[in-house]
């Protein structure tokens, strides 16, 4: 592994104009990661990579690279770009062993994450680095949202999510409440009587999107976004189509099949998949067929309905008469996206969502409601987990700044209270 990650690392430009960190959304200084790889300053390096992206390690893994870091390599114009994400795998899983420090000194002031994906972990990770006494309250029983519950585990080991809760959070301090649901026994209101000076919301989407068609709810059906959650409690039978060819269905396919299924297809409503070249590749790899240009007009107990789309150069969809035919399979899996829960909005007064039921928030995370910030998906919809992190770090700084006047009122406030009893 060690003399495969400095090959690649031999290879880079280090370039004056780095491409490469461009194409980043998180703006990780890779020609600098590889130097200090290169003189033997490991410990450095992963140091500045988790400093910049705290789920340094958990993005070298699911990063759609070829898109990002590695398809901005100038080597990759005309051969094999170098392979950032096996470097970065490297010194971050590496230097993560030697991540034993205790938390900051507490600056005593209260702040509360809902929800532990990578928008709610950022944050916590962040303001813990402050000082703040971070509380993560997080509906299921363990730590990582959508990187536990919607990531295959051979593409992010629970290992990868377990060793982030014990060295970034445990040994930080932070406090986590497993299987606590905001909106439910305890409100938002609840916090902020506790002395909570601020609450970020990061729920993410958890809400599958439906076909709104026929046979919808049939005991064959099921949602992408539930069976990835616990594949091993589904009974999916030998034949299984998936309706969807996202990054997500690639997932969800490319589990399947390691879990028994033999024949597994795919349907897109257009000729192109939605999901990145590479995931698209490995499913294919793997035994994962695809039909294109097919929508699903119903549900049978024994498959699909589909009929054949007619696609134009400016990608216009227009339905075929006269082709509608059944695909059999003993299951089907919907996989279109997801969206999210409206609980925290629908028990929290003066907390807006738009009519995807997105929060609403501006770019440093500020909601309708003073002391209430969000990102990730519950603001954006389902992005990538590099967004969601570079995205985070600025809502954190936004929350620390918030937090920080509002200590600086409050003392101003005591002091002239106390001058008031002196005077009299």
């Amino acid at each position: 592994m060690a003399l495969h990650v400095m090959d690649e690392a031999n290879r880079c430009l280090q370039c004056k104009v780095p491409q490469c960190r461009k194409g980043c959304p998180i703006n990780t200084n890779i020609p600098e990661a590889i130097r200090l790889l290169k003189e033997n300053k490991l410990d450095e390096a992963g140091k500045m990579l988790f400093e910049n992206n705290p789920l340094t390690t958990v993005c070298s893994l699911v990063c759609n690279h070829e898109q990002q870091c590695e398809g901005h390599c100038v080597l990759g114009r005309k051969g094999a770009p170098v392979h950032f994400s096996t470097i970065e795998n490297y010194i971050s899983s590496t230097y993560a062993t030697k991540m034993t420090q205790g938390p900051a000194p507490s600056n005593g002031i209260r702040v509360a994450i809902i929800g532990s994906g990578p928008a709610g972990i950022t944050i916590a990770i962040i303001l813990a680095r402050y000082g703040y006494q971070v509380t993560i309250f997080e509906g299921k029983d363990k730590i990582g949202g959508v990187l536990r519950y919607g990531i295959p585990e051979f593409r992010l080991p629970k290992s990868v999510l377990d060793d982030i809760e014990y060295r970034h959070l445990e040994l930080k301090g932070i406090k986590i409440r497993p299987n606590t649901t905001i909106g439910a026994a305890i409100g938002i209101d609840d916090l902020f009587r506790d002395g909570y000076k601020a609450i970020f919301i990061g729920t993410g989407v958890w809400n599958p999107k439906t076909l709104h068609i026929k046979g919808e709810t049939f005991g064959n059906v099921h949602f992408g976004i539930n069976y990835l959650n616990n594949p091993d409690s589904y009974h999916l039978g030998e034949r299984v189509i998936v309706i969807g060819a996202g990054n997500a269905a690639m997932d969800v396919a490319r589990t399947a099949l390691r879990k028994g299924v033999r024949y597994l297809t795919c349907f897109s409503v257009t000729k192109k998949v939605a999901a990145s070249d590479y995931e698209f590749s490995y499913a294919k790899l793997e035994g994962v067929e695809f039909e294109y240009n097919k929508k699903p007009i119903e549900i049978k107990d024994n498959g699909v309905i589909f009929r054949d789309l007619n696609e134009d150069e400016d990608g216009n969809l227009t339905e075929i008469p006269g082709t509608d035919k059944l695909y059999e399979a003993d299951s089907v899996i919907i996989s279109i996206s997801q969206g999210p829960r409206n609980r925290i909005v629908s028990t929290t007064k003066g907390l807006e969502a738009n009519d995807k039921g997105l929060l609403v928030a501006d770019e440093t995370g500020h909601t309708s409601r003073p002391g209430i910030f969000a990102s990730g998906d519950v603001v954006n919809g389902a992005r990538t987990v590099v967004e969601a992190v570079a995205h985070s770090k600025v809502v954190a700084e936004s929350m620390h700044q918030y937090m920080q006047e509002v200590v600086r009122k409050e003392r101003e406030e005591a002091e002239k209270a106390e001058a008031g009893k002196t005077e009299a």
